[in-house]
């Protein structure tokens, strides 16, 4: 069972591994559109953020008008009994007095429930902003990582190139495997030569060079006299003195 077990394993690891190369290789491919949809995640998220908040807001928008109607419904109550006091009619001013009342009731129920929902509403007005600000450090993020990335990449393929360990048929190694190859007929023709020359008679190969060498001082020697300046000797004797 320990050699199974064993077994297994190693194919498992095999298995992971390849796994792993390949989803880097996709990862390598699909980068930088990677990052984008990471991006774009975002700003979908930001928009449902906005969205959601819109309709807590609106909430907020509904509960304030409500509670400022009757805040001016109040006053104008108010005002309306002191017309009537000034008219010199109490009742009427009374029954002013008691819809204000009946206004101001209004307004105390909804106060409580205006500022919470105020409160929200401020809270996720500065939520959506730093989202926004997040989101717009996130899209400089993305290019500077791709910029990055890319740059990376290059860098590599030429490490890679320059090391000659890059894809199988990378160039220089190519180049490389072509010298290996000439470098080897080479030795071979050679060995050949070799085998070729190993039953010639040296010495007689010897005496031939020595007799090309005496022919070769022969002629030098023939030149050389050929170049020698000639001397023409008079024609006619002078005559003797004192005749």
């Amino acid at each position: 069972m320990g050699f199974f077990s064993d077994i297994f394993n190693r194919a498992g690891r095999v298995a992971r591994g390849q796994a792993n190369q390949s989803m880097s290789v996709v990862e390598d491919a699909t980068f930088e559109a990677t990052v984008r949809q990471t991006v774009a995640d975002m700003k979908t998220e930001l928009n449902n953020v906005v969205r959601s908040s819109a309709m807590a807001m609106s909430n907020y928008n509904r509960l304030d008008a409500e509670y400022q109607k009757y805040v001016r419904q109040s006053q104008e109550w108010k005002e309306r009994a002191g017309l009537a006091l000034d008219a010199g009619n109490e009742d009427l001013a009374r029954k002013a007095l008691a819809r204000k009342t009946e206004s101001d009731k209004q307004v105390a129920s909804l106060q409580t429930a205006v500022e919470s929902a105020r409160q929200a509403s401020e809270s996720l007005k500065g939520q959506v902003a730093d989202l926004k600000h997040k989101i717009e450090e996130g899209e400089r993020t993305a290019t500077t990582l791709v910029a990055r990335k890319n740059a990376a990449l290059a860098q590599r393929k030429v490490s890679e190139a320059l090391a000659g360990v890059g894809k199988a048929d990378n160039a220089f190694a190519a180049l490389s495997t072509f010298e290996e190859s000439v470098a080897k007929e080479e030795a071979t023709a050679k060995a050949f030569d070799q085998l070729a020359s190993a039953g010639k008679d040296t010495n007689l190969e010897a005496e031939f060079a020595k007799l090309q060498g005496h022919t070769v001082d022969a002629e030098l020697e023939a030149l050389k006299r050929e170049r020698l300046p000639k001397v023409e000797l008079p024609k006619e004797l002078p005559p003797a003195p004192g005749r």
